[in-house]
């Protein structure tokens, strides 16, 4: 089992698909939290997050077990793809392009926070909702590469390739987004 631990995620795809559950348990504990991250800031709301990475995952494993996964060591990407696109499908589905309205949990609550003090938290607490409320008012585009770059810890290279568009595009939309940002904090005059 140990050798499964340090396994790659081919190593662990090849595992699972010859029959050893334990490889799969191993592979979605080493990505959930970066794909459910960035499911989580697409539909900006928990319960459907949960709900669509868990489809996320029926998905991955139906793939796997019939064998039509080509690996290419991109384990990471092609599964953010998928979330993406099942993302993509709720928009297309309940006919909207604004995000859904957020409960008051927070993605920042599930990172936790390294001290006690009340009132340490509850700044964090502030700050992060701002930053969700900035993100929120981005184009869909400029929100998703932040999304991806810095909650799924993505390259620009990985960006391009998962939402079909040039690196360029990807630099694009980010300087755009950052941009965006910045005239937000100054017309809603926020602070972080």
């Amino acid at each position: 089992m140990n050798t499964l631990a340090n396994a790659t995620d081919a190593q662990l795809v090849c595992a699972f698909q010859s029959g050893d559950n334990h490889a799969l348990e191993i592979l979605v504990n080493r990505h959930k939290d970066r794909i459910f991250s960035s499911i989580l800031y697409m539909l900006n709301d928990r319960h459907l997050a949960e709900d669509v990475f868990q489809d996320v995952f029926i998905k991955i494993i139906n793939t796997l077990r019939s064998s039509r996964y080509n690996d290419e060591g991109k384990f990471l990407l092609w599964a953010l793809r998928i979330s993406h696109n099942l993302c993509l499908d709720h928009f297309r589905k309940v006919n909207r392009t604004k995000s859904v309205a957020s409960d008051e949990t927070d993605i920042f609550e599930m990172i936790g926070s390294t001290t006690d003090a009340a009132d340490v938290k509850m700044a964090q607490m502030q700050s992060h909702h701002q930053v969700r409320l900035m993100l929120n008012l981005l184009p869909q585009d400029q929100r998703e590469v932040i999304v991806l770059r810095h909650y799924a810890d993505l390259s620009f290279k990985e960006i391009a390739e998962l939402t079909n568009c040039s690196i360029n595009t990807a630099l694009g939309r980010m300087r755009y987004a950052l941009i965006n940002l910045r005239k937000i904090m100054v017309e809603k005059q926020l602070v972080l």
